[in-house]
């Protein structure tokens, strides 16, 4: 009896083993689901999901294996991103990280647990210039470009557009300080003059006495470095309703409709200007994302999303190249995959890339965003578009 049992069990391991023997290859997708640019998220998180969707109905990674992402919130805070950061890699042990959102997110995620254990780190929204100063053994990766280029084109937009002095605050985070003072150092440059800047703690339930102090000082508007969900917004509202600032700029942490229900679309009107990393949206691969992602419901011209469906894409492509999902493998198949020359691979074209690796060529993954050509400190060079409140009382280039 025993002897016809272990018959049994093995006849029906080798079948069950016909149909099972594709495996999960584990990314994990790390994100500020929740913290002060969680609505942002939503979207950027669908994007990644539609690159592995994409992966899977394609053939799926190596010999079919299913690309699953695995989310983990990072809060868009230090602390809370080394705590997710461990659970993923540690935990879950997934091969490579997607993320974090938030620049301070991704340093200390980055610095306490990728880099120790040898994990790639792929980012779509952390743009912050000490990034690039990281000691990271080549294993962390961004498609957004630095704020070193995003900082000097405002400081050159907001000088075209006429304005020569400005107030300055910036919330106390890697992102937002980093950035104001790029902008700061070319705006000078430039011959304007910065008539005070000030930095700010965030999650303040008024910044009336720093918005007095900077006012008086002067200058033709303000330069709001901040995070919409933590201060922006009460600084917009604070600087309005006490006639202390009228007319504003910022960059993408300010990009998010809630600014415009909460003050007013007639309010901001004429009066905002605000710089977001740009795709060429007449170019094929932002089209191939853009009829997916809004084929699924979702708003190809969020922010962000672009370059959030790259990174999951091309992580996969990289995981492909290397021919096994190893994470020692990934770092130098990544600059493979992403840089030229070869076989330009676009969105959504998995079973192409999938042919051409097998078949031995080299591949060139042209984004969403834009040309993906990592540099030696794996970052990219990028463009900007500057954006206002439109007529149907949305964001809209300007």
């Amino acid at each position: 009896m025993k002897r016809i049992l272990t018959a049994a069990v093995c006849a029906a391991l080798s079948l069950g083993g016909a149909g099972t023997m594709a495996a999960d290859v584990k990314v994990g997708s790390a994100g500020g689901i929740t913290g002060p640019i969680a609505e942002l998220v939503v979207a950027i998180m669908d994007a990644r999901d539609l690159a592995a969707t994409h992966v899977n109905e394609q053939g799926g990674l190596l010999g079919g294996d299913t690309y699953q992402l695995v989310r983990g919130d990072s809060q868009c805070d230090p602390k809370a991103a080394v705590d997710a950061g461990a659970k993923l890699v540690n935990v879950e042990q997934v091969v490579a990280v997607l993320g974090a959102n938030c620049s301070g997110a991704t340093n200390g995620m980055a610095q306490s647990v990728t880099i120790p254990a040898g994990v790639v780190m792929l980012s779509d929204t952390a743009t912050a210039p000490s990034i690039s100063d990281l000691e990271d053994n080549d294993l962390v990766f961004r498609v957004a470009a630095s704020d070193a280029y995003q900082g000097r084109s405002l400081a050159e937009l907001a000088w075209a557009n006429g304005y020569r002095s400005l107030a300055v605050t910036y919330a106390n985070d890697d992102y937002n300080a980093g950035l104001a003072g790029v902008f700061e150092t070319a705006f000078t440059e430039l011959g304007g003059t910065i008539t005070a800047s000030q930095v700010h703690e965030p999650d303040k339930a008024s910044y009336r006495s720093e918005l007095s102090t900077l006012a008086g000082a002067g200058g033709e508007g303000l330069a709001l470095f901040a995070y919409y969900g933590s201060s922006g917004i009460t600084i917009l509202r604070n600087s309005l309703e006490n006639g202390l600032f009228g007319k504003f700029l910022g960059a993408d942490g300010m990009m998010d409709n809630s600014v415009i229900e909460q003050i007013g679309a007639d309010t901001l009107r004429g009066n905002i200007m605000l710089s977001q990393p740009a795709s060429d949206t007449e170019g094929d691969s932002y089209k191939a994302f853009a009829g997916a992602f809004e084929a699924a419901g979702n708003n190809p011209g969020a922010p962000f999303v672009a370059h959030s469906y790259d990174i999951a894409f091309l992580m996969a492509l990289a995981i492909e190249k290397a021919g096994a999902a190893d994470r020692g493998k990934i770092s130098a198949a990544l600059r493979e995959v992403a840089n030229a020359p070869g076989t330009v691979i676009r969105p959504g074209e998995w079973e192409k890339a999938k042919a051409a690796i097998a078949a031995g060529e080299d591949i060139d993954y042209e984004g969403a965003s834009g040309a993906i050509e990592f540099d030696g400190n794996g970052d990219v060079a990028g463009t900007y578009s500057l954006n206002g409140v439109g007529d149907d009382g949305t964001w809209t280039p300007m």
